[in-house]
């Protein structure tokens, strides 16, 4: 049995940083102490709009996120999402809009998780994937799936009630498992999924299936999408993933079989790497690793047993 030690758990995965935020769930059914954090002068705002906000750089060379007292916030009061408050007591709450505002400063640009998650600090980003989640849920979920009835937004963005049959809808959230697929000789299996470019390789990764273990889902995918059968399964570390709302479950698992048979649907190529495989083919440029921003990057590295380069250098 292999015994996997993390050299890099120094170092957080992407969006799952400690971000010293209280999301003080109960005082979403609070409205009188809501309207006090809002109108009180420390709260900061920030507007989320198509899963993107604004971000600026400071004096100091950091990212941030651009937020504003609740005094010069854009109005709206249906889509106004308490997110919780910091050890100082300072209350943060976002604002669903349709558009990002204008900065007049000019020096503030919108950006996505994918850029801001790996710019931004962990307060930020606890912050902004909280946000964007809530944002994507509400968007998507604005009828009653009972009756039919459009819903109204209740518990500072955290429920959506139906006025009609009295259903409370809540964030939905769908688990995924990504996996690290290893095998007799240490190597590991990589996949390129049929929209990615060339030489992007990945971790194979998919969604639980109704009436299915994390564990069943592992091998399931793995089979459906490379033909390889898997045997030991352990649990490594999980990842919020609002792309739309998945939470993604990471794995390393063990193969039982080698042979490679893959599905051309999700799948267009996958390979075995050895650790010297990979490591030429990172630094030839014929394989491109992982989004940073993923869980993927963290796993492969758990197998490698040292970070993975950025592109243009050496592993």
């Amino acid at each position: 049995m292999t015994t996997w030690t993390d050299h890099t758990a120094d170092r957080p995965i992407s969006l799952t940083a400690p971000s010293g935020i209280d999301r003080a769930a109960h005082h979403r059914l609070d409205e009188a102490w809501l309207a006090a954090a809002w109108s009180h002068p420390t709260t900061r705002v920030f507007v989320v709009s198509g899963g993107q906000v604004l971000i600026d750089e400071t004096a100091d060379g950091t990212t941030e996120l651009v937020m504003t007292p609740s005094f010069e916030a854009p109005l709206t009061e249906a889509h106004r999402y308490f997110l919780g408050t910091d050890d100082d007591g300072v209350s943060y709450f976002a604002l669903q809009r349709d558009a990002l505002p204008g900065r007049m400063d000019q020096s503030a640009r919108a950006a996505g998780l994918r850029e801001a998650g790996l710019l931004l600090s962990p307060r930020d980003t606890g912050l902004m994937v909280h946000a964007v989640a809530l944002e994507n849920w509400q968007r998507l979920h604005r009828f009653c799936s009972r009756c039919g009835e459009r819903t109204m937004i209740a518990a500072a963005g955290h429920i959506r009630r139906c006025p009609a049959c009295g259903a409370e809808h809540y964030p939905r959230t769908d688990p995924a498992v990504i996996m690290a697929v290893t095998d007799d000789d240490d190597r590991i299996l990589l996949g390129r999924q049929v929209h990615w470019p060339e030489g992007r390789f990945s971790t194979l990764a998919g969604f639980v299936e109704p009436g299915e273990s994390i564990e069943q889902s592992v091998r399931r995918e793995v089979l459906e999408e490379a033909g390889v059968t898997v045997g030991e399964v352990e649990y490594i570390a999980s990842q919020p993933w609002p792309f739309p709302s998945s939470l993604m479950l990471g794995f390393m698992a063990r193969a039982t079989s080698s042979d490679i048979d893959v599905d051309g649907d999700e799948i267009h190529e996958a390979r075995w790497f050895s650790r010297e495989e990979l490591r030429a083919a990172f630094e030839s440029g014929e394989v491109l690793p992982p989004y940073g921003i993923s869980i993927a990057a963290r796993l492969i590295e758990l197998w490698y047993g040292k970070p993975l380069p950025k592109p243009g250098t050496t592993l």
